[in-house]
């Protein structure tokens, strides 16, 4: 039943037509759980109250079917204002952003134009950008990318997902380039070609590519909700004494709050991935897909018990 569940909302996840209707509608249905607001003001809002909680914070300003260059260039527009707001409000927080946002999908030139006027800004008001994974389809031309990008600033980072078969091969390759990364298991819905079907293999290929990136000696950011693969990571980080300032815990905002809390608490340092913006219904269908509690929140939200 649950993988039942999880294909049903990862289908949803891809309608336009649906993505175009939640957009007109604004957040309703418990979406605002997992989303701090349309607006730019309502991010920082909600980055503040984070940061008061001794929390670090990613922002992204959500975006699906970038059809258009003009598109594209107001997205990256946008999020140059987000930079501008975080250094403003000197906020303790990063940028997230998807290349197909950027406008991937119509040219790798337009992409990476727009990756590089909105690094200008970041670089001058010391503002680290990471670029978001998305599907498989994708994934070699944003790791591309990622290594022209890598050669001209410093300010960058990218994501591997434990879930692909490739993802060793893809943190020995990135070393080279003294990586910030952000290690997930993987959120889209991929061929068996591509990608471990059983969660047991994205689980011990996820603890692998933990380990082969702390013992690289390069940042580590492990993006999970799994307790598992937080006493992995603190396991390894005692084992061969890894700085606490070489690592980094990540979770989404709005899941499981009480243990980013804990790992606050505990003196590691927390990170929380905040989208905001009228986009959002793509991202939080893919929310619904990986956990059912999360559904069963909504629903409770939607009878009003």
């Amino acid at each position: 039943m649950e993988q039942i569940l999880r294909n049903f909302f990862l289908f949803l996840s891809k309608n336009k037509f649906f993505t175009k209707l939640a957009r007109r509608y604004g957040l309703r249905f418990g979406a605002g759980r997992f989303v701090a607001g349309e607006t730019i003001p309502n991010a920082v809002n909600t980055i503040q109250k984070l940061n008061n909680q001794g929390m670090s914070v990613t922002i992204d300003h959500l975006g699906e079917f970038i059809d258009t260059e003009k598109e594209a260039r107001e997205a990256a527009d946008e999020c140059i204002e987000a930079v501008k707001a975080i250094a403003e409000h000197k906020l303790d927080s990063q940028l997230s952003l998807k290349l197909t946002s950027m406008g991937l999908d119509i040219s790798n030139e337009l992409a990476l134009d727009n990756m590089k006027r909105i690094l200008r800004v970041a670089e001058e008001r010391d503002v680290f950008i990471t670029i978001d994974m998305e599907d498989f389809e994708r994934c070699q031309k944003t790791l591309r990318l990622f290594k022209e990008l890598r050669t001209e600033y410093n300010n960058i980072g990218t994501v591997i997902q434990s879930y692909l078969y490739r993802a060793v091969e893809d943190i020995e390759d990135l070393n080279q380039y003294n990586p910030n990364l952000r290690l997930v298991k993987g959120a889209y819905k991929e061929s068996p070609k591509v990608a471990f079907p059983d969660k047991k293999d994205v689980d011990e290929n996820y603890k692998k590519i933990i380990k082969l990136h702390l013992l690289n000696g390069n940042y580590t950011a492990v993006a999970t909700h799994d307790d598992a693969m937080i006493e992995y990571t603190l396991k390894i980080v005692q084992e061969h004494n890894i700085p606490l300032d070489q690592f980094e815990f990540q979770m989404l905002y709005g899941i499981r709050v009480e243990r980013q809390e804990e790992l606050v608490k505990e003196g590691y340092k927390m990170r929380v991935y905040v989208p905001y913006g009228t986009d959002w219904y793509g991202y939080f269908m893919r929310r619904l897909a990986e956990r059912p509690a999360n559904v069963a929140f909504v629903l409770k939200g939607v009878v009003g018990k």
